[in-house]
Formats: structure tokens, sequence, C-alpha cells
């Protein structure tokens, strides 16, 4: 039996719409969902999609509205759908709804009324997965909400001891001592630290002077990391003007370099100082270049690819193609 134009066009629409969310096309993808809930207003997995290209764009009010709609139409329980609900009721600071969708869900919460607070094990945090995705070791507080861990770089926009958001679906892993942990996408920043990142240069003989830094503690310090070997993709001397040469043949033939870059998340500049004054005094051979203190916003969302998809989900899809 040949289908009726009528039911031929809305196959074309379902299809088009699908095809623009898994190129990434998110706000295409969001008008023609919306044609298709707008057509076939009492299909749940319309609202899913519609609700789904919504929480891509960080559009938490319509991704929670369409959640929940769907969840209303469908006769089953949809627990992605519920996730999503979730994500977005907690991104809305909306904590009764959020509670209610978690344990639906069958995940033990604390009681409370308010914000979750607890201890959901230690994950790996990919920033602002739609740019550089540089990834940090965090603490869960929440279902989706974590505590940053590690000092991230100044242009990420975030900083130590953040609180962000972070997707439900597990993106891969990232080994640490003792085991692995899941990778989740970073997906906002809703509570800013007062811990701001500086970068510091300094010189020094050995490891254990970068030792001595790392373990030496003040007022406002929280934490110091040397990014001298993990932060490798471009020269970060270069990039805030630290004079300082490059001697590849050198590098190459040392198993110490005296240049060390380090990250500091502080309360402030003063702390930073007067640590690395004091660090410079108890030994020989160390030496302070400079220290730097950008301030970055997060990089806004950039739509046309599926950010959101980890490695797993791509290598899946070349092997079906």
């Amino acid at each position: 039996m040949t289908p009726s134009p009528e039911t031929s066009a809305a196959q074309s629409l379902e299809k088009d719409a699908y095809q623009a969310f898994d190129r990434g096309d998110l706000q295409e993808a969001s008008r023609l969902f919306g044609k298709l809930v707008e057509q076939e207003p009492t299909t749940a997995h319309f609202h899913y999609m519609l609700g789904l290209s919504h929480k891509y764009q960080l559009d938490w009010q319509e991704s929670l509205h369409h959640n929940l709609r769907s969840q209303q139409l469908d006769e089953e329980f949809d627990e992605s759908s519920a996730w999503n609900a979730g994500i977005a009721a907690t991104a809305l600071g909306d904590w009764a709804e959020a509670r209610r969708q978690w344990t639906q869900c069958g995940i033990g919460i604390p009681e409370g009324e308010g914000p979750i607070e607890g201890d959901f094990g230690l994950v790996s945090i990919r920033l602002n997965p739609w740019a550089e995705g540089e990834t940090v070791f965090a603490r869960r507080i929440d279902v989706v909400r974590a505590r940053l861990l590690n000092v991230p770089l100044p242009e990420s926009g975030h900083r130590l001891f953040d609180i962000v958001l972070h997707d439900g679906a597990k993106t891969g892993e990232r080994r640490i001592e003792g085991g692995v942990v899941p990778v989740f996408n970073g997906l906002a920043r809703l509570a800013p630290s007062d811990y701001r990142t500086y970068v510091a240069f300094v010189r020094c003989d050995s490891p254990a002077d970068i030792e001595d830094l790392r373990n030496a503690t003040l007022p406002g310090i929280g934490y110091t990391e040397d990014w001298t070997g993990s932060i490798s993709h471009y020269c970060l001397r270069c990039s805030y003007g630290t004079p300082h040469r490059h001697d590849d043949e050198a590098t190459e033939s040392l198993d110490w370099e005296s240049e060390r870059n380090l990250g500091i998340g502080s309360q402030s500049k003063a702390a930073v100082s007067r640590l690395l004054k004091e660090w410079v005094s108890r030994g020989p051979g160390r030496h302070l270049d400079g220290i730097e203190s950008p301030d970055h916003e997060p990089p806004k969302v950039e739509h046309g690819f599926t950010w959101w998809r980890g490695p797993d989900e791509d290598a899946a899809d070349e092997l079906d193609a």
C-alpha cells in the first residue's frame, strides 16, 4: 500500500530531524522536532528528542519541559528521559524534581529537600567538550554535580574547586593510581570557586625541589601542580611571553628539565608570591621567572559537530558503516 502524501511528508520530516541531530546541527534539529511535536503532540519520543536537542544547547527549561512531557506520554518508564530531566532540573536548581527523577531511577540519594550533598565517587570531567576538552579529576557530590580537584588551564574558564554540572553518559576512562575512573562531559559551571588559576614559571635543579613546593602550604593556597610534562601541546612560557630559550637538543639529552611551568589554585596573587618567595629561599638553584593570572570565561558552546559522543560510540558507528 502506497503511503499517503501526508504520511510521506511526516516520514521525511522525521528523517531530516534525526539527520540534523546526528550531524550536530542542534538548532535545526530543535526546529524540526518542534514541528513534529506540533503535528503529533502525544508522541513521546518526539518530545524526548526535542528535550535532548535542547539539553545539548544548554537550554535547561525547554529540556526539562519536554522530558517531563515524554514521561507523561510514555506507557513505560524511560530511564534516559529521567536522566535528562534530572540533569535539567539540577541545572535549574529544581531540587525537588531532580530528587524525584533520581529516585525513580533507583539511585540512592541523601534525604532532604534542597541540594544533594554526598560522595558519589571520583571521576574525570572533560571541561568544555565542544572546545579543547581538557580533562581534570573531580569528586562527585551529587548524581551530576562534581567539585574540581585539579587546577584547570586558565583558558578553560574554570577554577580549582568549581562545582560543575556533568552529563550522565560516560565518554571514556582515565587512569589514576589504583585503577581507572569514568570520564563525563562537563556541561556548565554551576558555582565558581574563589581560587583563581595562577601560572608560575620557575627554575630548579631536581624533582625534589618541585616536590618541596607541591607539599608547601599557606593560607589561601589550594593546590600546586607541575604542568611541565602534562601540558605539552604548546610552549606555555612562549604563550605568556616569559623570557627563556629553546634548546631541543639539550632537552632530549637530559632527564630533568630545569624550567618548570606550574599551575597554582589560590585565592590571591599575594599568597602565590609569598609561597614562591619562601620556596626560593629554602634551597639553592631555585629561581622565579614570573607569575601570570589570566582570567577567561568558559568558551561558548559550538554547534555543527557531535561533541557529546564518546570515542566508543564513534568507533561503533565506523564498524557499522
